[in-house]
């Protein structure tokens, strides 16, 4: 039976570390295994580490986790305590003996240093620490199991338009067993949209940017919606960089407006490789089933951005 979270699709873990007092926090997703992945990034102002070694062409085969934060520039740290912890406990990259374990961890930021909170850190900013709870916290947690949505980790000082922000999941299962789940934190210049849906006319919901303005959210760089979204079939990393595109369309779905110069909106995407694509339907093709993935991702996606915008709220 299905949670509604990504850790619905086998061997993935969450584990969140929020800071009450600074108002921020990160989030860490962790692989069973080095797993194919890609990112796309649409936002004019994104924080980003690790991305160019998912590319195709480029030797690194995986990724062992993906760090998501906020704290702007300073939150990509994270990514550095997340290394640190998941090295002392034996998952990474065997490079020759006498030599450390080296996971390969991607990270994203959002952008949440103007909300509540002391950020006056000097030149201790706790993003480094935050970074290790949250994979001490993946680490401790069992495959599959449930974890917090709302305000708490990378979206624990997020927001969505002038509504409070957060982190969001959902997951939806197709034929053959295939399982495609999504993980967002949730801090875009625009608003969420709960219907999913867009009026006009008469009970406009399209935000008033001036209004945004004089709230300080129109800024470059931030805000930001961070999404990875995963699934059990085996791809490839180019296959994985396809799923990440189709994905963003469940941002453009639910948030209004997206990919602005003042987001940095970036999709993770990867993939287990338990189910062969090639055996099921040979007649359909892969690039049919390929397809198929993304339109659930793209729906799992915008659904997860909704539920960390409700969760949020309560």
């Amino acid at each position: 039976m299905l949670r509604d979270l990504i850790t619905d699709v086998p061997g993935l873990r969450v584990g969140h570390a929020t800071s009450e007092h600074h108002g921020t926090g990160a989030t860490l997703l962790l692989c069973e295994g080095l797993w194919p992945a890609a990112a796309d990034v649409r936002g004019g102002g994104p924080g980003l580490r690790e991305i160019d070694v998912m590319a195709p062409e480029n030797l690194v085969p995986g990724i062992h986790a993906i760090t998501l934060a906020g704290g702007s520039v300073f939150g990509l740290a994270a990514a550095d305590g997340a290394v640190i912890e998941l090295a002392g406990a034996g998952i990474g990259l065997a490079m020759g003996l006498g030599v450390p374990l080296v996971p390969i961890v991607p990270a994203a930021i959002l952008f949440d240093l103007a909300n509540p909170g002391d950020k006056h850190w000097a030149d201790q900013p706790p993003y480094h620490a935050l970074g290790r709870e949250a994979a001490r916290a993946a680490l401790a947690a069992e495959p599959g199991s449930a974890f917090a949505l709302g305000r708490v980790g990378a979206g624990r000082g997020a927001m969505a338009g002038l509504e409070p922000g957060g982190i969001g999941s959902a997951s939806i299962a197709l034929e053959h067993g295939l399982v495609v789940g999504a993980l967002a934190a949730v801090n875009p210049v625009g608003a969420v949209s709960h219907e999913g849906g867009w009026r006009t006319g008469e009970g406009e919901l399209f935000p008033d940017l001036s209004r945004l303005a004089r709230f300080g959210r129109l800024q470059a760089g931030a805000n930001t919606t961070l999404a990875v979204v995963a699934c059990n079939a085996r791809l490839d990393k180019a296959q994985a960089k396809r799923l990440a595109i189709m994905a963003h369309d469940g941002l453009a779905r639910v948030i209004r407006p997206v990919h602005t110069p003042f987001d940095g909106d970036t999709v993770f995407a990867l993939a287990s490789g338990a189910i062969d694509l090639a055996t099921l339907e040979p007649e359909a093709g892969i690039a049919m089933w390929l397809a198929r993935l993304g339109a659930a991702a793209a729906e799992a996606l915008a659904r997860a951005i909704v539920r960390g915008v409700v969760a949020a709220a309560r």
